[in-house]
Order: C-alpha cells, then structure tokens, then sequence
C-alpha cells in the first residue's frame, strides 16, 4: 500500500501548465480525440489519493480519499470546497488507508449516490452533505468496499465491490461476502454479475450499452469487456488489455467518450483505448492518476493524482451519466 507525506491544500490563484506530463501518440488516431497540442492544467493541489471525479451543477465533485472529504472544484473560481467530512464513514482514519469514499454518480432525484469504502455502503448524499443509506447488504451480508458505479439507460445500478476499503483487504476478519463481486441493482433487486474477478475497480459502458468494461486491479492487471444482454446478462467476456506490471500503479477508474473509446488508469499514465482494444494514446503524468472525469462541455477531461486535480480538453465529448444535471 501506498504510503503519502500529509500535503498542504493549496489552491492555485490561476490553473498552470503542469509540469512533466505529455501525452504520447502510438497511433495517429489519437489525433481526432486529442488535438497534438493540447495542453495540461495543474487546477490545484494538496490532496491525498483523490477519486471519483463527478460533474454536477456547474463544479466537479470528488473524494479525496485519504484525507476521508467529499470536495468539489469550481473551474469559474478556482474553490476548492469541503462538502462532507468523514465521508468514508471512520473518524480519524490513518492517512495510508483506503478509508475514504470513492465513486460518486448523479442519480434521478438530483442526489449522489457515493460510495463508501470503509462501511461498506452506498448511500445517498444532497448537495450539502447530508446522508441517507441506499445500499448495505447482500442477503443478510455487508458488501466488501463498494467503489466505482454506473447507471445504464434502463436505470439499473453497476458497482464494483473490491476489498480495498478493509484493512487486511480479502484477509480482514470483517469481510463477509467471500468474492469481490460486480454487482447490478434493477428494480430493487441485487445481483452479483461477475465473481471471478480478484479485484474489480473501474466501471463502464459502450455507448450503445451493449458492451460492458471492468478493470481488474491486481494480481493480473487487465480490462475486461461482456456482451450485455437486454436482461442485464453478460457473455462472451474478452480480455480487452493487459498491463505490464512493472509500474506502482493500477488499473483503476475509466471512462469512456461518445466514440467509444476508454480512458483508463493503469501503470505508467492513461492510456486512450479503442473498442477493439488498440492503444491509441497515453498520458503520462509526475504521479498516479486513480480515475477520469468528463466535465463542463463534456470535452474537459480531469483526472485525479494523488495529490493533484489535472484538466486537458478533448476532441471528442465524453460519457454523460444518464442522470446528468448541469
């Protein structure tokens, strides 16, 4: 596990070209999804380990997970703001623990819904911070660290549940549902879809939502993809990318653009991928970036460091999640 020095917040009086991150082109189709001179913004700074990248009514929503806050960043002043403290749901968290909360999803009502590692709930948070539980339990049994979600046009909920939220991960005496599991809530009812997976993190669908992408964090560092059926069913699962193992980071958070193609985390940057799963492209930052957020225009792309807030712009719009308000 990771360990950070406890940062200073610092909010900077004007966003700054950040320094040592590039974006590499290993395939000229990059060029139609990222302009060759594209530049990257350091917004602000001071965090530790930041996830779950969320835009709602005009400012982008985040978990800064080992500081255990829900913040959000306002691009037309530059704020950074404290909306909930303890949002992992453990006061006085060590600051090396993956205690915090983590994926944040706009749902139907205007609500959030955000997940929270340590307790292993989803729940439901207003504009101010307030919570309402929402999700806790699987047949009597408390979901592991529920951490990335998705809404799919006929309304039904995706999240992963890894371990990473309990203190011994797979090894902690409170963890009572045995697999790591991606989960689907329709119609009030759970189901586990995916259970063979060892650590399943970031979540996504094609844009026609027929295709379903998971990352898979450790010990194979991979991206799946399954066929959807119109039931919520999934087959012929593919292994979509495999990651070299050689970099501190992992697959993590991804998202994907109105083309089809995936922005996810893994060793080494951000990688663009295509449907087929060709590597188009691939930011390479001075840190690890946890996860990818599609904001303003819906061509602003922030990504999440460990200590830093990041934007560049893309050529193509990125996904909306269904209940999007602006």
């Amino acid at each position: 596990m990771l360990k950070y020095l406890a940062p200073v917040l610092c909010l900077l009086a004007a966003p700054a070209l950040a320094q040592g991150m590039s974006v590499k082109k290993l395939d000229p189709a990059l060029d139609a999804v990222i302009a060759p001179d594209a530049k990257i913004e350091k917004v602000a700074t001071g965090f530790i380990f930041i996830e779950g990248p969320m835009w709602k009514d005009g400012k982008l929503w985040f978990s800064d997970v080992r500081m255990d806050k829900v913040r959000t960043y306002d691009p037309k002043t530059n704020k950074v703001t404290v909306i909930l403290n303890d949002a992992g749901g453990l006061k006085n968290a060590p600051p090396d623990g993956n205690f915090g909360s983590n994926g944040m999803i706009s749902d139907r009502d205007g609500s959030i819904l955000l997940t929270r590692m340590f307790v292993g709930t989803i729940e439901k948070m207003d504009d101010h911070g307030g919570l309402k539980p929402f999700l806790a339990k699987y047949e009597g049994k408390r979901f592991n660290s529920p951490n990335d979600l998705v809404f799919t046009p006929d309304g039904a909920l995706w999240f992963t549940d890894p371990s990473f939220g309990l203190p011994k991960m797979d090894a902690d005496p409170k963890k009572e549902i045995k697999y790591n599991a991606v989960w689907r809530y329709a119609g009030g009812k759970l189901t586990p879809v995916i259970t063979d997976m060892t650590q399943p993190n970031g979540i996504g669908f094609s844009p026609d939502g027929k295709t379903l992408y998971v990352s898979n964090s450790m010990p194979d560092m991979h991206i799946r993809s399954y066929d959807v059926g119109a039931d919520g069913k999934l087959s012929n699962m593919k292994k979509l990318i495999s990651f070299p193992g050689t970099a501190p980071d992992v697959p993590d958070g991804l998202k994907v653009d109105s083309a089809g193609n995936l922005w996810a985390t893994g060793p080494g940057g951000v990688r663009i991928i295509s449907p087929k799963g060709k590597v188009l492209g691939q930011i390479v930052v001075p840190e690890i970036v946890a996860n990818v957020g599609f904001a303003e225009d819906g061509k602003t792309v922030y990504l999440t460091g460990s200590t830093s807030l990041y934007r560049l712009h893309s050529k193509i719009a990125g996904e909306i999640p269904l209940y999007y308000r602006k």
